[in-house]
């Protein structure tokens, strides 16, 4: 397996990302194109792309909400427990001078790089991606949803 960077830390669920939505998306595709070739069943085809269209939706949405939050849960809990052995200080207070998309930024950094990243973080209002950017010896992170 490669070694995890900035490059290519993006996962992508294959049964998703390359079968279901691609699958779905010609299918929504057949249906609109229907709706204007099948005159007399215009209304039920209009009816069936809606409702591919919310099925495609409502799937994307439930299936990022369930992961996403549990993950978002369990990065910050990473974070306050990493910091707190590296410093011996709460994470906590510093939570609310951060974004979590800087926090999730921050997992990446290896021990030794943490603490003088937070503080340049909070001190210069860095984005995620600067965050990723400025870290020197990036420590992977393959167990992502």
């Amino acid at each position: 397996m490669q070694p995890q960077s900035f490059k290519n830390h993006i996962r992508f669920y294959a049964p998703h990302h390359f079968i279901f939505y691609p699958v779905l998306m010609v299918l929504v595709s057949f249906a609109v194109y229907r709706v204007f070739t099948d005159v007399a069943l215009r209304e039920i085809w209009i009816f069936i792309a809606i409702l591919l269209l919310l099925t495609g939706w409502l799937s994307y949405m439930l299936r990022q909400h369930y992961a996403l939050t549990l993950q978002d849960r369990l990065v910050r809990l990473e974070m306050r427990h990493k910091y707190f052995v590296l410093t011996g200080k709460d994470f906590e207070p510093l939570e609310a001078k951060i974004s979590f998309g800087q926090i999730a930024a921050l997992r990446f950094a290896p021990d030794e790089e943490l603490e003088a990243l937070v503080a340049k973080a909070i001190q210069e209002h860095l984005s995620p991606r600067t965050i990723k950017t400025l870290i020197q010896r990036w420590k992977a992170d393959a167990m992502r949803v």
